[in-house]
């Protein structure tokens, strides 16, 4: 692997702001973004990628490449949660297991911005139908998990109720801003997106630098939680993300040659919710754990991911 690649990544200002979250909170700073301020650079984030990615999409059409790229975004994130449920079900059992399973199928928006950006920095350009697949890839593994925690719990006083679940993972908000700015995206003519065009391309990474830092502050209160709970649980959250991503972008090759998407591919595969799962495990499975599958996520695979995982994806469909 490019070792200049690995470099650039590590010393990237978005993921320098990241760690500098995580000091912050090892030196008991009393630095925060408001959660009001945190919450809107979310939803802008989300919003420039769908409506950039909407804007990509109406210049690509729909084609045969497109539909086979959602159905394997789609079959991913029902593979992933199926495999590591009975690796997790012993350790964690049934509920914990189904929720970390449901996670680590499920996709991190957050991550999925920094890998836009991380392509950017490549001088490669995000397709669209990439934002859409983002999107279909959250509620499958969401259902999935509820599906094995339902079939494994013996305990039939525990119902799981998956009508509130499916409801909760199809308009959450963070997929309803996305797919709802990529519809947008897409009907709006070029003059009509050249008028917005400071707002969705010029501040991006600006905004980007400063949310990763408020994630780096969170992730930084998180890991404490996460450390009494044994080793299992780390190298999971290091291991397992970094194998899904190297399998799904290897196999990517099968349904797209274009190594922007195949890299996408293969950052939604090792990314783990810690927004969308959480949220709707706390509805439906209430005896889920929040405090080891949220950490998991969020303080050890995200920065994983935004460190070494991306070079390591990006040379992998680069080469093979």
């Amino acid at each position: 692997m490019n070792l200049d690649l690995l470099f650039d990544n590590l010393t990237n200002p978005a993921l320098l702001f990241f760690i500098l979250g995580i000091i912050a909170v090892y030196l008991k700073s009393d630095l925060e973004i408001p959660a009001n301020s945190s919450k809107f650079i979310s939803l802008y984030l989300l919003f420039s990628i769908g409506f950039k990615g909407g804007q990509e999409l109406s210049h690509e059409g729909f084609t045969t490449e497109v539909l086979w790229s959602m159905l394997f975004g789609v079959g991913a994130a029902i593979f992933i949660p199926l495999y590591t449920f009975f690796i997790l079900k012993k350790r964690f059992g049934v509920f914990d297991a189904g929720a970390v399973a449901a996670a680590y199928g499920s996709v991190s928006a957050v991550t999925f911005v920094t890998a836009v950006s991380y392509l950017e920095s490549m001088q490669m350009t995000l397709h669209g139908h990439m934002v859409a697949i983002m999107a279909l890839m959250e509620s499958p593994a969401i259902i999935a998990g509820l599906i094995l925690i339902s079939i494994n719990n013996k305990s039939h006083s525990e119902k799981i109720k998956k009508r509130n679940a499916l409801k909760h993972s199809l308009t959450n908000g963070s997929v309803l801003l996305i797919m709802g700015s990529l519809i947008i995206g897409f009907m709006a003519s070029a003059k009509q997106a050249e008028g917005i065009k400071p707002f969705t391309d010029d501040i991006f990474k600006g905004f980007l630098a400063i949310f990763l830092l408020d994630m780096g502050i969170v992730s930084g209160r998180k890991l404490n939680s996460l450390l009494s709970k044994g080793w299992f649980p780390f190298a999971f959250a290091i291991i397992i993300p970094l194998v899904n991503g190297v399998l799904v972008g290897f196999l990517s090759s099968m349904v797209t040659e274009d190594i922007s998407s195949r890299f996408i591919f293969a950052v939604l595969a090792a990314s783990a919710s810690y927004i969308a799962v959480p949220a709707a495990m706390k509805i439906t499975v209430p005896k889920a754990n929040p405090g080891l599958f949220l950490p998991m996520a969020l303080a050890v695979t995200f920065p994983v991911n935004i460190t070494i995982g991306m070079p390591v994806y990006y040379y992998i469909v680069s080469n093979f």
